[in-house]
């Protein structure tokens, strides 16, 4: 798991942010540098926002007050390769299996507890990994434009052209890439910057370039047998689970659908689509998606103990 060469975005490419105020935190796994935001009340219940790719936790910027002025503390880390996190420089470090073991080795050195998770792309890949990991950490889950695929049906055809792109295309531009996948364009060209800021060159972007070939699309993926474990224990996960779409993204669309037919905790949930959002719906309709996570951590409180 620990990485031969490690390359870690300069400061100063993350100054002056539009949107970005928030004071960054390091956590040390295995040599590899995990940077994450802590915001709002110590004693709030903590909402974890894990991002997908080629985005970092930038995506949750517009949510992230809408989820403080609720009482709540909202913690966004950025995933290994992302953001103001450390980037492996050699492809063969980023596998499915070295991500889950990062973040639940980032979460477990963090101690969060009673957690909502809130995942969206591969936040909810690697994320829904550490809910089947340790459930007992997570109160709640929010899952928005994610699945975790066994590799048993065929992707959709929006997602094999974006494996190709991704693989073929000769500029790997982050924030054309996340604007692309918005429905409300064009992005101001400061919030594509943005995006572009974690990955000074194409060294920096071996990750994100490794990402959507890591997504198990075959019964026999390396990872496929670790991800129909977890669905193992998530068919019998009783606590609430929301699903929070948007109408606007044919990678993910009718993957609501499945979480809701799987999980028991679904039932009866206010499950909800969120209109005029493309696949980064944090983007398109962040303050929204806030507001509809509040209301369901409002409605489904911790049992007192």
């Amino acid at each position: 798991m620990r990485p031969v060469e490690l390359l870690r975005t300069p400061d100063e490419r993350f100054e002056g942010l539009p949107g970005w105020p928030f004071e960054p935190r390091y956590t040390d796994v295995d040599a590899v540098r995990i940077h994450h935001v802590d915001e709002g009340p110590a004693g709030g219940e903590v909402v974890l926002c894990l991002h997908g790719e080629p985005s970092w936790g930038y995506l949750y910027r517009t949510m992230i007050p809408v989820f403080t002025a609720a009482g709540l503390r909202v913690v966004c880390p950025d995933l290994v390769g992302f953001g103001r996190s450390d980037k492996p420089a050699a492809r063969d470090d980023y596998t499915y299996a070295n991500h889950v073991a990062w973040m639940s080795a980032w979460l477990q050195r963090n101690d969060l507890r009673d957690v909502t998770l809130v995942g969206q792309d591969w936040g909810g890949l690697i994320g829904l990994r550490l809910v089947a990991d340790d459930t007992d950490r997570f109160a709640r889950v929010v899952t928005a434009n994610t699945f975790l695929p066994v590799g048993d049906s065929p992707p959709s055809d929006a997602f094999l052209a974006w494996r190709r792109y991704s693989q073929e295309t000769p500029e790997f531009k982050a924030g054309r890439i996340v604007e692309g996948g918005c429905a409300t364009r064009p992005l101001d060209p400061a919030v594509v910057a943005a995006y572009d800021a974690p990955f000074p060159d194409d060294r920096y972007k071996v990750g994100a370039r490794q990402f959507p070939v890591l997504v198990p699309i075959t019964p026999d993926d390396p990872a496929s047998a670790a991800n129909r474990r977890a669905w193992d224990v998530l068919r019998t996960w009783e606590k609430p689970w929301l699903t929070a779409f948007s109408d606007g993204d044919p990678v993910t669309a009718g993957g609501d659908a499945v979480f809701q037919a799987r999980i028991p905790g679904a039932a009866g949930q206010p499950h909800t689509t969120i209109e005029g959002g493309g696949h980064f719906l944090q983007e398109d309709r962040g303050e929204q998606l806030a507001q509809v996570i509040v209301d369901f951590v409002a409605a489904t409180p911790r049992p007192s103990t």
